[in-house]
């Protein structure tokens, strides 16, 4: 499909800035590429114009192609009479957040709540018996019930994440900026 010189130029832009931006959260450039072109795109695009768009190998597209569907951040369309795979991505950005979110909870924070518990045995294997290791200890498990936390609020928040409910979320962050104004001036006051 041919585009217009200003679509391309934006396509490529937004190409280079999804693939920066994934970068900075820990995703894959080449998948964010991916997906940046494929969510541009109003059309499927198969594997071959992937390839060629983003000047990838073919094991670079199909792996990555593969966790982007594994994710449900793109779907895999076919046609009759045509044996090519075409994939789409999925365009509602607040569903993307969510899964990105999601992601990144179970690939980081839950490794990392896992090895915390492994510090805590290692601790207590030794037998908690000099001050240093108490307090030690009892960081770690300040930590680790910080990460349960954000895991919680996560897992509690995410559901409500979507366009239907835009009116709540803008209250909630106004009410949230409602209070840190007034918190912050009772701060300041005293």
């Amino acid at each position: 499909m041919e585009h217009s010189k200003a679509y391309q130029e934006a396509l490529d832009q937004f190409v280079l800035l999804w693939g920066e931006m994934a970068s900075a959260w820990g995703i894959n450039k080449t998948m964010s590429q991916i997906h940046a072109l494929l969510y541009a795109e109003s059309e499927p695009l198969d594997t071959d114009s992937i390839m060629a768009t983003l000047s990838i190998s073919r094991g670079n597209a199909n792996m990555n192609l593969r966790r982007l569907m594994d994710w449900e951040l793109i779907h895999k369309k076919t046609f009759p009479g045509d044996r090519k795979d075409y994939f789409t991505a999925e365009t509602d950005v607040w569903k993307i957040v969510s899964t990105i979110i999601r992601e990144r909870q179970q690939r980081e924070i839950a490794p990392i709540r896992n090895n915390l518990e492994k510090c805590i045995s290692t601790l207590e294997a030794g037998g908690l018996e000099d001050e240093e290791s108490k307090e030690f200890k009892v960081r770690i498990e300040n930590y680790m019930e910080f990460l349960e936390m954000f895991e919680r609020f996560t897992d509690a928040l995410l559901p409500y994440i979507n366009k239907k409910n835009l009116g709540f979320l803008k209250q909630l962050v106004k009410l949230v900026e409602v209070k840190e104004s007034l918190t912050g001036k009772k701060s300041k006051n005293d």
